[in-house]
């Protein structure tokens, strides 16, 4: 399967800016891009990258006031397959886990560990670790939270997420992450492009969040949100939380004026 990636961000810039931009896609799927994927900054303007803590990679660049457009189209090659399910996935002691590891399972800006850790064990405390123990708490997460824009906010973490009970995508995943974490699971807050391949459109498109966990020492791709395995899903970054992979991060104010993304499957390089 091919599937065209993209997007069209948009800034009115009111004085000299600076910025760093993870819309590259990850490392980790280089070998399978089909077309060049460059981030393009309209201006000519210089950029510089460098691959960040947790290995995504980062461009850097400095924009005068004004307009900014940043923009790219891209191929990809997908296997076409859902995500895979893996029910006899062991769980990994902490003592057993690599160094590097161990961050995921403690607190970060957005997942409170030490606030939710008792209300975890009572909710899934008493179910056999491994992948059925994750999949419970995105069953629980995802018939809990209500799905709703207007209550989105950047400062929502998921002690928040759990006491409102509404949020957007990335209030799903918050939670989710932090009750693992809160389980000894090691949990890892994830940014892409998700279409809406072999489900019903569902507009407007955006770029989406999901999870990963490390069971038998691998990651693997949960989604509170969906609840679902799905199809295409694309990595561009991943972090402890939202603060790690945000796509634009500025050193400043500007006002987004256009914001498109595209993640559609394509039967042609030409498509």
């Amino acid at each position: 399967m091919l599937i065209r990636l993209g997007y069209d961000i948009q800034f009115d810039v009111p004085a000299p800016l600076a910025f760093v931009a993870q819309l590259r896609v990850h490392p980790s799927r280089t070998a399978d891009l089909r077309e060049p994927d460059i981030l393009h900054v309209d201006g000519g303007l210089a950029t510089h990258e460098y691959s960040d803590g947790c290995g995504n990679i980062c461009t850097r660049f400095y924009a005068p006031a004004g307009h900014l457009r940043l923009w790219n189209s891209t191929l990809i090659e997908d296997s076409g397959l859902p995500d895979p399910v893996a029910l006899d996935a062991k769980e990994i002691p902490p003592q057993e886990l690599p160094d590097d590891l161990l961050v995921y399972l403690l607190n970060s800006r957005y997942c409170e560990v030490d606030l939710l850790s008792s209300i975890a064990v009572e909710l899934f405390g008493n179910i056999n670790p491994g992948w059925n123990r994750v999949q419970a708490i995105c069953d629980w997460v995802h018939s809990k939270v209500t799905f709703n824009y207007n209550f989105a906010r950047p400062t929502k973490t998921a002690l928040d997420v759990f006491t409102e009970r509404v949020g957007v995508c990335r209030d799903y995943q918050h939670l989710a992450v932090t009750f693992c974490r809160c389980l000894n699971i090691p949990a890892r807050y994830v940014a892409g492009y998700l279409g809406d391949i072999g489900v019903p459109p569902l507009l407007p498109m955006d770029f989406s969040a999901w999870f990963e966990v490390y069971l038998d020492h691998q990651w693997w791709a949960f989604d509170a949100r969906n609840n679902k395995p799905r199809i295409g899903r694309v990595l561009m970054a991943t972090g402890r939380d939202a603060a790690d992979v945000a796509f634009l991060t500025s050193f400043g104010g500007s006002n987004l004026i256009k914001f498109e993304v595209v993640s559609d499957e394509v039967s042609s390089p030409n498509g």
